[in-house]
């Protein structure tokens, strides 16, 4: 394979002179007599050389300053300088920025091509590895968000031109279930950071003083039991993404501390004096309205605002049925290759059942359904009495009335089978989801009117109005 070696020489004499000797060698060589030029073909033209031979010191600039500027964008190619002028801290400063030697002129040929040869091998292994990686990150392109709704098609879209910016911070909203962390994998490994690396933390999931050392990191001795130095996680994600997922989980004074780390671009370990400088690509997820949260006080107005750069709101599964027809195949062939099983046929029943449920736990609660139905599968057709969706009877066997219940419990139970509220107990709603679902079911069953919803619930009005306005739900009075 013919590899690109691009040469940046004003020197026309000796830029002719590596042309033709590299060429002679089987090179690609292209010339460029200026960093402007050198530019244009590596950001515009897309030139994508294995190697970057450069004078140090050209007519409209200083090289290591031009590496500096685009090395991010051109992390493919190894850097070799050539200087009649010199200095220690100039070689200092090419190593420090990642170039992979610095050699004064007139350099003898022989030893050039020394360099050339070694230079070539690590720039083609940092090559195979990014080739790599960006095989395994292939399947989080915008294309990943699956669905032929137009509510799909606009989220796609809006994906597609994301990771296209370098955006500085986003808030992704939607339900639990919807996709949330998809969605940040496409927006890091589809972006310019595919290659630096991308940390998660679910805020709701860590005790207060936990997430503070998480999130910026300690010093020995810092509280008890801090025995050893921890980098948190803005300074693991350098460079890179920061997935904050339940972001409205965090204490107001924390998201003083990471407001001031996002703007200063620098952290403090805790017990540490100095300040660390980081560049972090912040994406923060919540499944409840951080807006109406800034305007209640329940999370800082300027922490939103700062976050808010871009906001991507994923629609729920019951405004979008028309994407079962992707996700529904797609679950069934993902089971069937982990579970050995053999399922193509879907009936007419069972699609109109799916198409049918409200689907509270969206997504996340299809794909447990789907791998529930597989893996009791006994042939080709997809086994439809193993949904147990609302209004469907459950399979005998699977759920058993406890003994001690009596007459009174099981005629309740039966009632509640008819007039209740179906939630999925498989971790897929969170309570406070729970909460807002069935207050939403119960109003929409009272025609939005408070008083007689409050009534189904057994709950007073002014109960009730507070959680209304807590989950901003509409009512007639």
């Amino acid at each position: 394979m013919i590899e690109t070696l691009l040469i940046i020489e004003d020197e026309k004499l000796l830029g002719t002179e590596l042309s033709r000797h590299y060429r002679a060698q089987g090179w690609d060589v292209v010339l460029a007599d200026s960093l402007e030029k050198a530019k244009t073909l590596l950001l515009k033209n897309r030139l994508e050389p294995l190697l970057i031979l450069s004078d140090m010191n050209l007519p409209d600039g200083n090289a290591l300053d031009f590496m500096e500027a685009i090395k991010k964008q051109v992390s493919y190619a190894e850097w070799l300088f050539l200087t009649g002028y010199g200095s220690v801290p100039d070689s200092v400063r090419a190593l420090r920025l990642g170039a992979y030697d610095f050699l004064e002129k007139p350099c003898d040929l022989e030893r050039l091509d020394l360099v050339v040869t070694s230079a070539t091998r690590s720039a083609s292994m940092q090559r195979r590895v990014i080739d790599q990686t960006k095989q395994g990150h292939r399947r989080y392109s915008p294309d990943a968000y699956l669905g032929h709704s137009q509510q799909a098609i606009n989220v796609r879209e809006l994906l597609a031109k994301l990771t296209q910016v370098p955006f500085s911070a986003l808030i992704i909203g939607g339900e639990s279930g919807t996709g949330k962390g998809l969605t940040a994998r496409i927006l890091h490994y589809g972006g310019s950071r595919a290659q630096q690396p991308m940390i998660e933390v679910n805020c709701a999931a860590l005790p207060r003083e936990l997430l503070e050392s998480e999130l910026f990191g300690h010093e020995p001795g810092a509280f008890t039991g801090a025995s050893g130095r921890h980098r948190g996680l803005l300074e693991q994600a350098d460079g890179g993404t920061l997935f904050m997922d339940e972001i409205g989980e965090m204490p107001l004074d924390l998201q003083a501390k990471l407001l001031k780390a996002i703007e200063d671009h620098k952290v403090r370990r805790l017990g540490g004096e100095k300040e660390i400088s980081v560049d972090v690509q912040i994406v923060a997820a919540s499944n409840r309205d951080l807006e109406q949260m800034s305007q209640e006080g329940s999370f800082r107005a300027d922490l939103y605002h700062r976050l808010s750069v871009f906001k991507v709101i994923l629609p729920p599964l019951r405004e979008a049925v028309e994407d079962l027809d992707e996700l529904v195949p797609l679950f069934v062939a993902e089971y069937n290759a982990k579970a050995g099983r053999q399922v193509k046929n879907i009936p007419d029943d069972v699609w109109h059942k799916l198409k049918a449920h409200y689907w509270p736990g969206n997504v996340r609660e299809l794909r447990n359904v789907i791998e529930r139905c597989v893996l009791f599968s006994d042939g080709a057709t997809f086994p439809g009495q193993w949904l147990q969706l609302p209004g469907q009877p459950t399979p005998t066997g699977i759920i058993k009335n406890d003994s001690n219940l009596d007459d009174v419990d099981n005629h309740s139970q039966a009632k509640a089978n008819e007039q209740g509220i179906y939630l999925p107990l498989d971790g897929n709603m969170a309570l406070e989801d729970m909460d807002r679902f069935i207050i939403k079911t119960a109003l929409e069953r009272a025609d939005n009117n408070l008083t007689a919803a409050a009534r189904a619930l057994g709950a007073t009005r002014e109960t009730l109005r507070y959680r209304v306005r807590k989950y901003n739900l509409n009512t007639v009075d």
